[in-house]
């Protein structure tokens, strides 16, 4: 036991055999099922599947947010029994409160620590955002992607060991989508934080993740984990790119072949 316990902690998350059921018209309907992960310590993890198939709630259960039936849900090496400050999260919409000017949302955590030490917290993030100048604005005057730096903002204000993201891209255009994409990879290669997202978007999967979670269809399994093994294999038009989006349709499209042959050719 002394042997298995000291692997499980080089685990920042470890996940093991958990199941989750709702309750609809007093009816338990598995949600999720004999999920088991875990996540090294500065890894990048995304995870990917079907509308439904339990991504979210998985992610809410890393952060507490969501009770579970059974088996082991820790982090940083504790069972998690709820949210905690070194665990992070941002939601698809930004959650920003609007009264607030966007330092005092990103600053909303560190209320408890002296204004100098606070403001220098503050100020540092939202350069590291590329905000910088906006302290002042109010979320109202924010674009969808400054207003998605402000929430990410906020979530490394904590100093958090993990971050986790619900589909934080999911409501932005397509351009502005690759250009937080940039920014998230940039952040985390800088700071080393680990972090888990949620996405409907493979390629962002492919493009962000040091592995791919890939799930099935409600009740959420997970079909398979991913490594992406290369630099090169992850740049956007190269071979091992369509590879890997090919293996992931595979799980998803009878005709994943064809499907990726006419993208290639609308392409």
């Amino acid at each position: 036991m002394g042997i298995k316990k000291e692997a499980d902690n080089k685990y920042i998350i470890n996940i093991k055999n958990l199941n989750k059921q709702f309750i609809v018209d007093k009816q338990p309907i598995d949600i999720l099922k004999n999920i088991n992960l875990q996540i090294k310590k500065g890894e990048f993890i995304t995870i990917v599947g079907h509308s439904g198939c339990g991504k979210s709630t998985l992610l809410k259960i890393m952060c507490g947010l969501v009770d579970y039936e059974n088996g082991i849900v820790e982090r940083n090496g504790h069972a998690v029994v709820g949210p905690g400050p070194r665990c992070g999260m941002v939601f698809q919409d930004h959650r920003l409160l609007p009264w607030l000017k966007i330092k005092d949302n990103v600053g909303f955590g560190l209320r408890d620590l002296p204004k100098a030490e606070r403001e220098e917290k503050v100020e540092k993030h939202l350069e590291m955002v590329g905000l910088k100048g906006f302290e002042n604005s109010y979320p109202k005057q924010l674009s969808g992607g400054m207003a998605q730096r402000a929430a990410i903002a906020r979530g490394l204000a904590n100093n958090p060991t993990i971050l986790l993201l619900d589909e934080p891209f999911g409501a932005l255009d397509a351009l502005t989508r690759i250009q937080m994409q940039q920014e998230i990879l940039r952040i985390h290669q800088a700071e080393g934080t680990t972090m888990v997202m949620v996405t409907h978007d493979i390629d962002e999967a492919i493009y962000l993740g040091d592995r791919i979670v890939v799930m099935s269809a409600r009740p959420g399994e997970i079909k398979e984990i991913i490594k992406t093994d290369s630099i090169e294999s992850k740049k956007r038009g190269s071979t091992g790119f369509a590879a890997y989006k090919k293996r992931i349709y595979n799980y998803f499209f009878e005709d994943a072949k064809d499907l990726m042959d006419n993208m290639e050719y609308a392409n």
